[in-house]
């Protein structure tokens, strides 16, 4: 089950990352041809292949601060990271998908800077962060190498839908549906 525990939280960032790619047009073709660009005819993206890949890499990551707040000793924490990742003092414009953001930052995701949290941090971070990053990059760098994505017929950007279902990997509310065109490398 330890292996398993992550594939729920993978298949939710893959889905909110296409999700935001596809109200972002530039910014998946932009992907797009950092990808193809990278891997050529290879056919398949490789784990080492993403390093190679620095706008790929770049990340919505969410901030944290406990400013004032007095934590007693076994109390339970729920962070709130929607608000976190759209607070307006760390973020600029943090309502728009602006991956570039992230291209000359020497925070760490990881939860070692305290800025980002999405693993949780210290020796209670997750154990299979290695594992679920290096998953959720090759799914996602392999779908975006082979194929390109459109929206429904007439379905438009402004439509796609952002709603969230309650829990911790907070997945879509409703089904979010594309259409994949084989993409033609050799």
């Amino acid at each position: 089950d330890i292996l398993t525990g992550g594939t729920d939280t993978i298949a939710v960032a893959v889905v909110w990352a296409m999700t935001a790619l596809n109200k972002n047009p530039i910014a998946m073709k932009k992907v797009q041809e950092e990808i193809r660009k990278s891997i050529g005819t290879k056919g398949i993206v490789n784990e080492d292949d993403i390093d190679n890949m620095p706008y790929f890499k770049v990340r919505n990551n969410e901030k944290s601060s406990l400013e004032g707040y007095e934590i007693q000793p076994g109390t339970i924490i729920q962070v709130n990271l929607w608000a976190i990742a759209r607070d307006p003092e760390t973020w600029e414009n943090p309502e728009e998908f602006i991956p570039e953001r992230f291209l000359k930052s020497n925070l760490d995701f990881k939860g070692q800077d305290f800025e980002f949290i999405p693993f949780g941090g210290g020796r209670r971070g997750c154990p299979g962060m290695p594992l679920g990053i290096a998953t959720a990059e090759l799914i996602f760098s392999n779908i975006l190498y082979a194929f390109d994505w459109e929206l429904p017929y007439g379905m438009k950007k402004e439509e796609i839908d952002t709603d969230v279902l309650t829990g911790l990997a907070m997945p879509k509310k409703n089904v979010f549906c594309l259409v994949p065109k084989n993409y033609s490398y050799t």
